[in-house]
């Protein structure tokens, strides 16, 4: 039995900026850190050895690979040519959240069936294939940001370059500001699932197809170079100016990020003391970050009550093999 454990994510800025129709034309960047809510997936050898057994919100038990419904567990097990094993997909948090949970899962089903092959495979490797896997294979998304976050873990700065190879800054920051950092953040759950791939698809389009949107995009980026700076100064509240000015563009970007009832939520959190916050993810459902001084939490989560909050921290590894038997 093999098992992985895979961070989910936050994004603090630069979401957008990762899809290839953008950083081709203008490179792009994001800011972002995994936080300790995983994605487990779990093998082992099948009973029987001629069926592949598949557990996840459904129960698939197949002969031939091809007759696999699930298109990631299908076309990474084609890829690599493994055939009778009994997979299960565990998940702390719901998919279609914001949190990057489905290349969480592209990556750690990679690393599990990389590490039952006993093959070593490097955190940047991990990340392509699971791009390669998700933007031109199943075409799950058309980003880079999720699969790298996934695979490496931690508080990092990701520069898309115009090639669309990829460099990993962890952003050092001093040891108190992290952890108040950490504490500033509130990750509060409005609800619903969306369509990802449907939101960015229509971002992408309108980045290329309108001016103002492009700018919009790259000003978004611009942010995100700032608030590396700032984080590096430990100047943490600068992280709620940027969050709010992050959002008041990303909702013009793409008809679904946004609507009343979201920025009622907002604007009723900014009343309350939050300095800035931002849907996560593509947008239209999910979680709302929020970045609240720790001085304005208690007023903040009595106004906010009626949103669940969901306590998290950092998390520090990236994708892990926890266990082999």
């Amino acid at each position: 039995m093999i098992i992985t454990r895979t961070p989910f994510r936050i994004s603090l800025c630069g979401g957008g900026s990762d899809i290839n129709t953008f950083y081709t034309k203008h490179g792009g960047c994001v800011l972002s850190t995994t936080i300790n809510k995983y994605m487990y997936i779990t093998s082992h050898p099948s009973f029987d050895k001629s069926t592949t057994a598949l557990k996840y919100s459904k129960t698939e038990i197949v002969t031939d690979l091809n007759d696999i419904q699930h298109n990631i567990f299908r076309e990474c097990l084609k890829k690599e040519k493994i055939e009778g094993l009994e997979i299960t997909s565990i998940a702390d948090v719901p998919s279609g959240t914001g949190l990057g949970s489905s290349s969480s899962f592209t990556v750690g089903l990679i690393q599990n069936l990389k590490c039952h092959k006993r093959q070593f495979t490097a955190k940047a490797e991990l990340a392509e294939l699971a791009c390669d896997l998700e933007n031109n294979v199943v075409h799950t998304t058309n980003g880079k940001q999720d699969q790298y976050a996934a695979a490496y873990g931690g508080l990092n700065f990701y520069k898309f370059n115009k090639d669309g190879s990829v460099d990993v800054e962890p952003v050092l920051m001093d040891h108190i500001a992290f952890k108040q950092l950490e504490k500033n953040l509130i990750m509060l759950y409005v609800g619903g699932e969306h369509k990802a791939c449907e939101i960015l698809n229509e971002q992408a389009k309108n980045i290329v197809k309108a001016k103002d949107k492009e700018e919009g995009q790259k000003k978004i980026m611009e942010m995100t170079y700032i608030l590396k700076h700032e984080l590096e100064q430990n100047n943490i509240d600068k992280v709620g100016e940027i969050l709010d000015y992050n959002w008041q563009i990303k909702k013009t970007l793409a008809s679904g990020i946004s609507n009343k009832f979201f920025d009622d939520i907002y604007d009723k959190a900014i009343k309350f003391g939050a300095l800035g916050g931002k849907l996560l993810g593509a947008g239209g459902s999910g979680f709302f970050l929020f970045y609240v001084p720790e001085n304005k939490q208690e007023d903040f989560r009595k106004s906010m009550k009626d949103l669940p909050e969901m306590k998290f921290k950092f998390d520090h590894q990236g994708t892990t093999v926890i266990f082999v038997n």
